[in-house]
């Protein structure tokens, strides 16, 4: 396990290099969940709008490099919900690189006391049902199934 896990904001620069990769991301992942191409690019699409209007992340909202040892190891938005009592993590990637070394739950842990002292009461997130093995990451950090969406391909 990596001994020295942070959370360091990124910079303006780092954000807007970031943005286009995490949001192909965010879009493949909406594919793989059941979304054609044309749902998977509006919701792309969407949340840019919605969260990085001028490519720059909204305000009231932190993100993050996650780094473990002095490298990037990945990557943490979080952010309030409409009742800022209620926060949300937006997105979070351990790089492959750096996986199954503890360091997804560090950064979940680090993402709690992020909210925490933002006043938030609840830390919030979305999993898609295919990532079994973020399923299993955040039941081992205490987060329960708030909502089921279900689907058949027909």
């Amino acid at each position: 396990m990596t001994d020295d896990v942070r959370l360091r904001p990124k910079t303006d620069a780092e954000t807007a290099a970031w943005l286009p990769v995490a949001m192909a991301a965010y879009e493949q992942a909406r594919r793989v969940a059941g979304d054609d191409a044309e749902q998977a690019a509006a919701g792309r699409r969407a949340s840019e709008e919605q969260y990085f209007p001028d490519g720059r992340l909204v305000d009231g909202h932190a993100l993050f490099t996650i780094e473990a040892d002095g490298d990037d190891a990945g990557w943490l938005w979080v952010g309030p919900m409409a009742d800022p009592a209620n926060w949300y993590v937006y997105d979070v990637e351990v790089h492959e690189s750096h996986r199954r070394r503890g360091l997804g739950a560090r950064a979940m842990r680090l993402a709690e006391e992020v909210a925490r002292e933002h006043g938030a009461v609840n830390l919030r997130l979305n999993v898609f049902g295919y990532n079994t093995p973020a399923i299993r990451l955040y039941e081992g950090l205490g987060y329960e199934t708030a909502a089921l969406h279900m689907q058949k391909a027909l």
